[in-house]
């Protein structure tokens, strides 16, 4: 559900702590908390830092609800009946973007799949994994087709999207470490604009 919770751009997720019954996941609340998932900025969450972060939460509400329990005072809630979801386990094939989707959710999908399984995008026959972005929604040029590199310089790189631009900062080449995208571009000095990912 993390990861879901990210790539939908759901504003908060959270622990709950719930009684065990036959079901899966149909027990009652017995402690609840919440978590406002950070979506803009440099601390924009990723799948990771979500998770340790949902960790570290689920952890202090354990030994809440055990001292809770010792003194009688868990209250048990039944689970809403509606508003419930069902998150699909993250498959590999997902990783690949459609650079027609807009720069907002195309950022969204890079954070919910780092760690795994690594947003990624074919450029001239070679995949490219995408690990961080920006997104600006108001960008772009209307003429370009989705998925064109706009801009590969200094400042840079800005890839056009269904709507808005994207801007890759940190990147992998096949059998490469994650580089910032400026040593990036130095280690591709052949990406260049006007080229297109996806294809």
């Amino acid at each position: 559900p993390i990861h879901r919770a990210i790539e939908a751009g759901d504003a908060e997720t959270g622990v709950t702590i719930m009684q065990m019954d036959e079901g899966l996941d149909t027990g009652d609340m017995l402690l609840v908390e919440r978590l406002p998932i950070r979506h803009a900025g440099p601390g924009a969450d990723t799948t990771a830092t979500l998770h340790d972060r949902l960790a570290a939460l689920g952890g202090r509400m354990v030994v809440e609800a055990l001292e809770l329990a010792a003194c009688g005072g868990l209250r048990a809630t039944p689970q809403p009946g509606e508003g419930i979801t069902y998150a699909h386990k993250i498959e590999k094939a997902e990783s690949l973007l459609d650079w027609r989707q807009s720069a907002p959710v195309l950022d969204q999908r890079v954070r919910a799949f780092d760690p795994f399984p690594g947003a990624s995008s074919l450029l001239q026959g070679e995949m490219i994994k995408i690990w961080a972005s920006r997104p600006e929604p108001e960008k772009g040029a209307a003429a370009a087709p989705a998925g064109t590199i706009l801009q590969a310089d200094a400042d840079g790189l800005a890839v056009q999207c269904g709507s808005g631009v994207l801007w890759p900062t940190l990147l992998q080449r096949a059998g490469g470490k994650r580089l910032p995208v400026a040593d990036f571009l130095r280690g591709m000095p052949s990406l260049q604009a006007g080229m297109v990912f996806g294809g």
